[in-house]
């Protein structure tokens, strides 16, 4: 394609830092190019932006160096290395297409977020990070919570379990915005509280009512809990929740997942919450794993509360994008060192949401909740591992990746499902949102509980698989794992609740 001459800024004589290209001359450019400019510790020198406004001739001593469909020509010819996407209302499919343009070109590709920071901030080169793999998704994704769905919130007392885990944290930041009366943030992990408090106030000197150092484990404790604050609305996100480990020790999962629930829901029916919403995860539909069934029992357990003055409902969904210690950090470092990345199986597929995306929906989800329904968020397609890989180390300029296959591991399936069998979808009034009200509860259900929690307080792990079987029926077993080789999506389940 021909660059128009007259858009074409100068080129900066030998600029310190990585040559830098800015797409976009808004607000948001031209704050992080007065950051970067100034700010040389970021390594990086902008020379010019591209912007499709025919307006934007130079901005300050930067020049406008084209339209963004001269991506290539202009890294080309400006010797560019480092591009930075700066329209936080880019559409995925447009991100996506840039991206590949500019992995093509040979420059490595940043970008900044394109929610809160936008919505809560003003953009700045502090939330500059690498690209996200959600961007090479090429799916629109939902972020605006509607303002019904933030009255559930507005002015109530809210209390939200796991909250210094990616979900529980990211429900918080959400929550926080929309002017909750008071909002509790529950964690077992002071540490993770430590960081969630600065995160939300840009200071943490844990002296504050809101921070709640407890164990969903502990009935007396939560209960003594719920009777103080008397929460309005509850989001109970801790859980425990890695699929390889939950294998190995099953009785920890019944005691966090199953009982840990039952003692939150338990307390929040007797303290009088309006609302009560467990997280939940695409692993409780047709299980395979003791994540999957705990969660499932967890599931049985919210819906057998239906009915008692408080609505309750659970949300499902898949793995999460962004979250400590998975995807963004793991696969940079692999790719980037040019080690191979190990995958159980060629054919393996997962659903992916951003961890803002989930929330959001979760909250429209929670909602809706009455009587103990189960919702299921639209994830889009499931996307191969392998073209995801392939795709992000294509996108930092990585030719040659290097993939290690290494088997399924017990518990784990080549494709999630949404639904049992037994489960029937319905609509909701989200086109993003189905919901199931799930089978009857069997007879004498929380007397099998209670036989589940007292095999799980023996650690007795027969007994606690042969009860799992017997409370989920399509859950079998897998045999003892037998030293399974760790890979990089150890951690692509909803990690961090």
């Amino acid at each position: 394609m021909h660059v128009d001459a007259r858009m074409l800024g100068r080129r900066p004589v030998r600029p310190t830092g990585v040559r830098t290209l800015i797409v976009g001359a808004g607000n948001a450019g031209r704050t992080l190019a007065r950051d970067l400019t100034t700010t040389t510790s970021f390594g990086l020198c902008p020379i010019g932006f591209l912007d499709d406004n025919p307006h934007q001739r130079r901005l300050g001593r930067l020049g406008v160096l084209g339209p963004i469909d001269a991506l290539s020509e202009v890294v080309r010819d400006h010797a560019v290395e480092v591009v930075i996407v700066a329209i936080p209302s880019l559409p995925p499919i447009e991100l996506a297409g840039l991206l590949q343009t500019a992995a093509a070109s040979g420059a490595r590709v940043r970008y900044l977020p394109s929610f809160h920071a936008a919505v809560q901030r003003d953009s700045r080169s502090g939330d500059l990070v690498g690209v996200s793999p959600a961007s090479l998704l090429g799916r629109d994704e939902v972020n605006v919570v509607r303002p019904a769905t933030r009255a559930t919130v507005r002015d109530r007392r809210v209390m939200v379990t796991g909250a210094g885990g990616s979900i529980g944290s990211e429900l918080c930041r959400q929550i926080s915005s929309y002017g909750p009366s008071a909002l509790f943030m529950l964690d077992h992990d002071e540490s993770n509280l430590h960081r969630l408090q600065l995160e939300l106030h840009d200071e943490a000197l844990l002296d504050t009512d809101e921070l709640i150092v407890a164990d969903i484990r502990d009935a007396a404790r939560i209960g003594q809990l719920f009777a103080d604050l008397r929460p309005e609305v509850v989001y109970h996100a801790a859980a425990h929740k890695h699929l390889p480990l939950l294998e190995r020790h099953p009785c920890e999962g019944v005691k966090s997942n199953v009982v840990g629930t039952a003692n939150v829901v338990d307390a929040a029916v007797r303290s009088g919450a309006q609302r009560f919403i467990l997280i939940s995860t695409d692993k409780a539909a047709a299980p395979t794993s003791v994540l999957g069934a705990t969660k499932s029992v967890a599931e049985m357990v919210v819906r057998g509360r239906a009915g008692a003055g408080t609505s309750v409902g659970s949300v499902r969904f898949g793995n999460v994008l962004g979250s400590r210690g998975s995807f963004l950090h793991v696969m940079a470092h692999q790719v980037a060192s040019h080690a191979p990345v190990t995958i159980t199986d060629p054919e393996v597929d997962r659903f992916f949401m951003t961890v803002e995306e989930a929330v959001g929906l979760v909250l429209e989800a929670g909602a809706m909740a009455e009587a103990g329904e189960t919702f299921v968020l639209d994830m889009g397609e499931p996307v191969r591992l392998v073209s995801l890989v392939e795709s992000y180390a294509a996108q930092v300029g990585v030719t040659d990746v290097q993939l290690r296959f290494t088997g399924l591991r017990p518990g784990e399936k080549l494709n999630e499902e949404l639904f049992s069998a037994s489960e029937s979808p319905t609509s909701t009034a989200h086109p993003r949102i189905s919901a199931t009200r799930g089978d009857p509860l069997p007879g004498e259900f929380d007397v099998a509980v209670k036989d589940l929690a007292a095999a799980a307080a023996d650690n007795d792990v027969d007994g606690v698989l042969e009860r799992l079987s017997a409370l989920v029926p399509e859950y079998t077993p897998s045999p003892p794992a037998d030293g399974a080789v760790a890979t990089l999506f150890d951690s692509f389940y909803p990690d961090d609740f």
